[in-house]
């Protein structure tokens, strides 16, 4: 039986403000926690219905074999998995210019936790090491993030600062430039673009705001492509899906 401490920690890292203060977050299910082992990063208790819920080299780790009830009792998911854990937040240090080299991805003011979790499964798919937010972007660790992300936390550097003077710096200093993505921009498949520089992403409703804007050296677009008729009801793109066109652009370069 799980003790009430244990309860009340789990219940509490559903907020921002414990889990900075105890430097944990949330994992559930037996692949994504699997994963975060692999990876390295440290668990500190680990909840499962089953043995074989974890790998036979992680299996010492588990805290203790719980029921279904328990497990529905802690769990942050609609539908409970096999697993639930604690991990301990990897080191997000970041030091300015160690980015020089890379493309970054900037997220200004992204607040669904969904969004975020794509985002982070993105720059782990393409091996885009940074992800800088602005301070009002959703929390890396918030646990739909962490579900949404699928352990690309693990292997992702988040780092939250106020992104206008980040992105005139990187510009400055680094000499980096720094795209956009804009309704009005210059079309996206038709430019020549780097294999390093700084990709900001906008707010799902308002898109990058100003004092951000204005950072900007080349704005980006994705064209929509007309229904014979003319006639659509899609205004905009999902900043997630966004993402993934942008990403699989800035590569497509590096291989053709």
């Amino acid at each position: 039986m799980v003790g009430k401490s244990k309860k009340k920690l789990i219940a509490s890292l559903a907020h921002k403000k414990y889990r900075d203060k105890n430097s944990l977050f949330v994992a559930e299910g037996s692949k994504l926690v699997n994963d975060l082992l692999d990876a390295g990063l440290k668990s500190e208790l680990i909840y499962s219905t089953k043995e074989n819920a974890i790998t036979e080299k992680h299996k010492k780790l588990i805290t203790q074999i719980i029921d279904n009830n328990e497990l529905k009792q802690l769990s942050f998911l609609t539908h409970p998995r096999d697993v639930i854990a604690l991990f301990r937040q990897p080191d997000f240090s970041f030091t300015f210019g160690e980015h020089r080299h890379n493309l970054t991805l900037c997220l200004d003011g992204i607040q669904d936790p969904g969004n975020m979790g794509t985002i982070l499964r993105l720059a782990a798919w393409f091996n885009i090491p940074y992800v800088v937010c602005s301070p009002d972007t959703v929390d890396a660790f918030n646990p739909k993030v962490i579900q949404a992300s699928m352990g690309a936390i693990a292997h992702v550097k988040v780092h939250y600062t106020q992104l206008n003077d980040f992105c005139q710096r990187s510009n400055k200093e680094l000499n980096l430039e720094i795209f956009g993505t804009f309704m009005q921009g210059q079309n996206i498949y038709s430019l020549a673009l780097p294999d390093k520089g700084i990709i900001v992403l906008g707010n799902e409703g308002n898109g990058i705001r100003a004092e951000t804007a204005r950072t900007i050296t080349t704005r980006l677009s994705i064209p929509k492509f007309e229904r014979p008729n003319g006639s659509s009801s899609i205004e905009s793109l999902n900043v997630g899906i966004a993402a993934a066109i942008i990403c699989s652009e800035f590569h497509r370069s590096t291989f053709c």
